[in-house]
């Protein structure tokens, strides 16, 4: 207890009692802060805003979703992937039916082309799910989990038209789509990517989107090709190209497709994809960071709404694109506005998949028709039958007689 001197006033505090007061409110006010939804960092800016990520935030962070990341090799330990990624086992090639040219070497790009090398495994990762920690990126879907599987780059015998089975026993790309599908990835993210069509690729994908899982692949960085310079469209590349996957293009600041972002049918959507911050504190730019965006857009809204199938996942992000009124080939329905998607989700879970149908409905007016007569025998027709047989008899009996007579 505080007594007064003489003079009757009371002791005034030191001046270094006042600054530790002042640190012990500030260290309060940044517990507050860490404590309460995703950390922002530094890194992640813009690109988050322009999906709107921070108004999803509001409604689910992504929490209880697994994102398997198909990439070139393990993300790193880096701040914000800290205790975030499983690491599962790395898909090499298997024996072949005999041998063939190429054994062992990456397919070769076409000329003019860049090569369908995956981006980096952490940048990735971290544009996923990263949990803004530490000072490291913050994702999309700073709640979710990583699920890493490498794969090697393509090669020339992996690859085949539609309806041939190729060289090769297996293919490590649908090897790993399989195993993320059977451990339960509600999101598959798929970065490698390559001009040929594999018919394994193509089951796998087939199987992983019958499980549930949303695919998402980037469409390639061949905008500045010649091909594309010359018939302003650039090759397909896949798994972008198949039925039912998520292809990806790139977007600037400005929503228009970046000049090395490939543009043709298989873009559904774009994201943000010029100088995007990732792990590290560098910057990357591709389809392939654009589709990290739009995994992580995916894998809010599986967090939110699992049960809604890839189908209706991919619907709620194509109406809620920020974009012009129509189709567009170099950005697919436009960028994704992971907010609105999250709405539009919601109202695609109460579609039905079959609604029930009276017993009594009929097309035109009037009563329904009558139940189908039991088949049986014909009244008429069997009329007429014993009718001639009848007459048959007679007329063999008056011959008869008439024989005998003579």
């Amino acid at each position: 207890m505080l007594t007064a001197p003489a003079g009757g006033r009371t002791p005034r505090a030191s001046a270094g009692g006042r600054a530790l007061r002042a640190l012990a409110g500030c260290a309060a006010l940044l517990a507050v802060l860490f404590a309460s939804g995703p950390a922002r960092a530094e890194p992640g800016g813009w690109p988050l805003d322009a999906i709107a990520a921070p108004e999803a935030w509001r409604v689910t962070d992504g929490s209880g979703v697994t994102v398997a990341l198909i990439g070139s090799r393990h993300p790193e330990a880096v701040p914000g992937l800290g205790g975030k990624v499983v690491r599962g086992p790395e898909m090499r090639y298997l024996l072949r039916e005999r041998p063939g040219p190429g054994d062992g070497e990456p397919a070769e790009p076409t000329p003019g082309e860049t090569p369908g090398r995956a981006a980096d495994a952490t940048a990735l990762a971290g544009l996923i799910a990263g949990s803004g920690r530490a000072g490291g990126v913050t994702g999309v879907a700073p709640g979710a989990t990583i699920l890493s599987v490498p794969v090697p780059e393509p090669r020339r015998a992996d690859v085949s038209e539609p309806g041939e089975t190729g060289l090769w026993l297996d293919d490590p790309l649908a090897r790993a789509i399989r195993y993320a599908a059977d451990r339960g990835a509600s999101v598959i993210y798929i970065p490698v990517a390559h001009h040929g069509v594999g018919r394994a690729e193509r089951e796998a994908v087939a199987y992983a989107l019958e499980r549930g899982a949303v695919l998402v692949a980037p469409a390639g960085d061949d905008g500045r090709s010649e091909p594309a310079r010359r018939t302003g469209s650039a090759y397909w590349r896949f798994p972008a190209g198949y039925p039912g996957v998520v292809g990806v293009a790139a977007a600037g600041r400005n929503g228009a497709k970046a000049p090395e972002s490939s543009g043709n049918l298989s873009v559904l959507v774009a994201a943000p994809g010029v100088d995007v911050p990732v792990a590290g504190g560098a910057t990357a730019s591709g389809t392939a960071v654009a589709g990290a965006m739009v995994a992580g857009v995916a894998a809010l809204i599986k967090a939110k709404y699992p049960e809604l199938t890839p189908q209706m996942v991919a619907r709620a992000m194509t109406e809620t694109a920020r974009s012009t009124e129509r189709y567009d080939e170099n950005v697919g329905f436009g960028v994704v506005n992971a907010a609105a998607a999250l709405d539009k989700a919601g109202q695609l879970t109460a579609y039905r998949g079959s609604v029930p149908v009276q017993d009594d409905a009929h097309f035109g007016d009037g009563p329904p028709p009558g139940p189908p007569e039991r088949p049986g025998p014909d009244p008429v027709r069997l009329s007429i039958y014993g009718i001639a047989v009848l007459l048959g008899v007679l007329g063999l009996g008056a011959a008869t007689v008439a024989l005998r007579r003579r």
